[in-house]
């Protein structure tokens, strides 16, 4: 392990141990902010004698800092981290054997079904997919599983914002003994939600979004509650070798550092600019989890009780508009991915959904109209304003 470790942040709040787990002063230098290591390898004094680490595919003091900061965050045991978003979830997914069952929701992010249908589908994994994404939705599809090893959940979901009673989910699992509940936490991230906590057994996160926060970096990871349920994904990433560099995991844990003003900020404009969509002409539908519109706006209150998040999906009246929309945008810059500082605008139909065939995507709810905003820190007035000359036709 790295040097420092031994402290106890325990019993501090999540912010402060977002600046300080895994990022204990060098004891080396003394440096306030612990150095990179940009090595491959680690010397050894002699066979079986050395500092923690040997290879760094396997284990690096960069990597584990974030790791253990994640964990932290989570209230977790144990994390690992990987290149990309995408690795964390297939990571996930390993545990499954052909002939396993996994259940999850409608609304579901494009890269996740990719995987689910084009990965493991044809390797024999059998995917339930639920009729929606409430809890009643999950247990409903949940009774024509035989073989349920995998419950997979989004929450807020990508692009539709549905909201899932994760503790009510996570009651299925009395059912099938077993079986992993497994939270995708992208969109609230540890600021918001923390699954753990109400009966999730595995976190997944792309740290590209908000944890890096800064859309200069890109890295996924996986949390486990306990110490045993991370051991399989800790092997998966030792033998697959799909691990981020040590620079990538540095840009990570800094942008964690200011991840609670961050999210205060994007919660704090995109409920401001959603309440004023709402009434703006040009729009058919806003949906935003915190507007007394949004149908699960108690239930999000409940989970998410600091806040809704930095996402508006919203509906244009004519998609025919949506291509001249786009390109009018000035702030908003037409891109995929989100969670970073600056505002991103994108068009799932043809972005983080386009590996669905239209009409996977008509009948999950994803129109032609649909457009999905990242709302990001700049001032609340001007990214209104943006969106209001963009509607000028």
């Amino acid at each position: 392990m790295a040097s420092g470790n031994d402290h106890d942040f325990s019993a501090f709040g999540l912010h402060t141990r977002a600046l300080h787990v895994g990022q204990e002063p060098d004891a080396h230098a003394g440096a306030t902010v612990p150095p990179i290591y940009m090595t491959s390898t680690f010397s050894q004094s002699g066979l079986n004698e050395n500092k923690g680490f040997e290879y760094s595919r396997v284990s690096n003091p960069t990597r584990d800092g974030l790791e253990r900061c994640l964990a932290s965050l989570e209230g977790g045991s144990h994390a690992v981290a990987f290149a990309t978003g995408m690795a964390a979830v297939v990571a996930a997914l390993s545990v499954l054997r052909p002939g396993d069952q996994v259940l999850t929701g409608r609304d579901l992010y494009g890269g996740t079904w990719r995987a689910l249908e084009m990965l493991y589908k044809p390797w024999g994994l059998n995917v339930i997919y639920a009729e929606g994404d409430s809890a009643e939705d999950y247990e409903r599809a949940a009774a024509k599983a035989t073989n349920l090893k995998m419950i997979w959940a989004e929450s807020p979901t990508n692009p539709l914002l549905n909201i899932t009673d994760l503790r009510r989910v996570a009651a299925l699992k009395s059912r099938f003994p077993g079986a992993l509940f497994v939270v995708d936490n992208t969109f609230a991230t540890p600021s918001l939600q923390r699954p753990l906590e109400l009966g999730a057994d595995l976190v997944v996160h792309s740290l590209t979004k908000y944890l890096g926060g800064h859309s200069d970096v890109m890295g996924g990871a996986l949390v486990a509650k306990s110490a045993e349920l991370i051991k399989p994904f800790q092997f998966y990433l030792k033998a697959a070798g799909g691990v981020p560099a040590p620079l990538e995991c540095w840009l990570v844990q800094r942008g964690i550092k200011t991840l609670g003003v961050r999210m205060d900020r994007h919660c704090a404009n995109a409920l401001w600019l959603a309440e004023r969509l709402e009434s703006t002409a040009g729009f058919k539908r806003v949906l935003y989890p915190g507007l007394s519109s949004h149908p699960h706006q108690k239930l999000a209150q409940e989970q998410m009780p600091l806040g809704f998040g930095g996402m508006i999906t919203v509906e244009l009246e004519n998609a025919e508009r949506v291509p001249h929309f786009l390109k009018r945008l000035r702030l908003f810059a037409l891109a995929e991915s989100l969670g970073g500082v600056e505002s991103l605008v994108g068009y799932p139909a043809m972005m983080s959904h386009g590996s669905l065939d239209p009409a996977t995507r008509l009948a999950r709810g994803i129109t032609q109209e649909m457009v999905r905003f990242s709302v990001g820190i700049e001032d609340k007035e001007d990214l209104l304003a943006d969106i209001q000359q963009a509607l000028k036709f």
